[in-house]
C-alpha cells in the first residue's frame, strides 16, 4: 500500500515562492507516475504536473503553471517536489500529490484525477497580499 504525505504549503505574497514536498511510504517501488494536482472550493481537481519514476526528464505541466513551476523527484528518498515561483492569487488552492502504478507521464498529455489511484491528504497554498 502506497502512502503519500504532502508538506510545504502556507501563505505567500504574490510573486513569492514555495516548495512542496510529497513523501511516499509503503510499496513506493510499484508506482511509475507521480503527479501534483490542485483544487479550489467549487472547482474540479486540476492536474498541473507529472513526472515518471523511470525517466525524470519526461515531465508534464499544465498551461496555467508552465514556466513558473518545476517538478522533480528523488527516488532514493521516495520524495517528489514541486517548486513554485512567481505565485499568483489564482494559484490559491489545496495541493495534492498522487501516484499510479500503470501511467507514464508525457510532456504533451494532460493528466486527470481519475487516472491516479494513490493520493495524499493535501496541503493548503494561499497567495495573498
Amino acid at each position: 500500500q502506497v502512502q503519500l504525505v504532502e508538506s510545504g504549503g502556507g501563505l505567500v505574497q504574490p510573486g513569492g515562492s514555495l516548495r512542496l514536498s510529497c513523501a511516499g511510504s509503503g510499496s513506493t517501488l510499484d508506482y511509475h507516475a507521480m503527479a501534483w494536482f490542485r483544487q479550489a472550493p467549487g472547482k474540479e481537481r486540476e492536474g498541473i504536473s507529472c513526472i515518471n519514476r523511470s525517466d525524470g526528464r519526461s515531465t508534464y505541466y499544465s498551461d496555467s503553471v508552465k514556466g513558473r513551476f518545476t517538478i522533480s523527484r528523488d527516488n532514493a528518498k521516495n520524495t517528489v517536489y514541486l517548486q513554485m515561483n512567481n505565485l499568483r492569487p489564482e494559484d490559491t488552492a489545496v495541493y495534492f500529490c498522487a501516484a499510479d502504478s500503470d501511467l507514464y507521464c508525457d510532456s504533451g498529455q494532460a493528466v486527470t484525477a481519475l487516472d491516479f489511484h494513490f493520493w495524499g491528504q493535501g496541503t493548503q497554498v494561499t497567495v495573498s497580499s
